[in-house]
């Protein structure tokens, strides 16, 4: 079926092609989940706990520890008593004060260690399969198609600028952090390739801060640095017009949007 359709798609012209399945992407890729929303309850619910959190953290610091090798290079033990955006498990020695996830990939395959965790959990709605029936979770409406947008209310839309790091920050600012100081965002990966294509591990990882995070057989998808930039750049300015600020205090990153600054200063 599908080599049928690459060759249908040979013979007609890109934009006659884009205008045909547009309709179809846009409801796969969107619509269907918000349809899914009306009248769900647990949506409700989550849109009832994300509204308690607004500006909960005004005036206050926190971190956001991206899942880079770094991570391996840095002091985490400074972190128990900060406030900290994870997206990682247990591997850091201490439970982050919140756990974001949007990767369907990432969600599908860890969903029992995810479940696990004991902390706030923000999960796309598009996670909601696997994540149903764990009641730590609150469900976002996360979106990866366009318009890109830094959205300041997260009961709605949330870009995910191609990276769970740009969701991480869109939740950061809604909770009313002054200051977000990322770590671990190494923006280098080993692995090459075009962006967002799905490969599959063949042995240990070596793009994360653990080995086994995407280990042996493990499904996710090569980033796309240059749009997480384009999204990283929205933060900064909606950030910055705000009179707050994000930095990054990465040891080694190549990420060149936000405002770089020594680690361990900040303590």
């Amino acid at each position: 079926m599908l080599e049928a359709i690459y060759r249908v798609k040979k013979r007609v012209p890109a934009s006659v092609w884009k205008a045909i399945t547009a309709p179809y992407w846009w409801w796969y890729n969107r619509a269907r989940h918000q349809v899914a929303a009306v009248g769900n309850p647990r949506w409700r619910e989550s849109v009832r706990q994300i509204r308690k959190l607004r500006g909960i953290h005004r005036g206050e610091r926190c971190f956001i520890l991206g899942n880079g090798p770094s991570l391996r290079e840095t002091d985490l033990s400074l972190l128990r008593d900060e406030i900290t955006f994870g997206m990682l498990f247990d591997e850091i020695g201490f439970s982050t004060s919140y756990h974001v996830a949007i990767n369907t990939l990432v969600i599908e395959q860890s969903a029992s260690e995810i479940k696990r965790l004991t902390m706030p959990k923000f999960i796309t709605w598009r996670g909601r399969r696997w994540m149903a029936d764990d009641p730590g979770t609150v469900f976002l409406d996360t979106d990866y198609t366009p318009p890109a947008t830094f959205s300041k209310d997260a009961t709605g839309r949330i870009f995910e600028g191609s990276t769970v790091t740009y969701v991480a920050l869109q939740l950061a600012y809604y909770f009313g952090f002054d200051e977000v100081i990322l770590i671990g965002v190494d923006h280098h990966f080993s692995t090459e390739g075009p962006a967002n294509v799905t490969v599959v591990s063949e042995g240990d990882d070596p793009n994360h801060f653990s080995p086994g995070y995407f280990g042996r057989g493990y499904r996710w998808q090569l980033p796309d640095l240059e749009a997480s930039e384009r999204a990283y750049r929205l933060a900064l300015e909606a950030f910055h017009a705000a009179g707050r600020s994000v930095v990054d205090a990465t040891v080694g990153g190549r990420l060149l949007v936000f405002p770089k600054v020594d680690y361990k200063t900040m303590f």
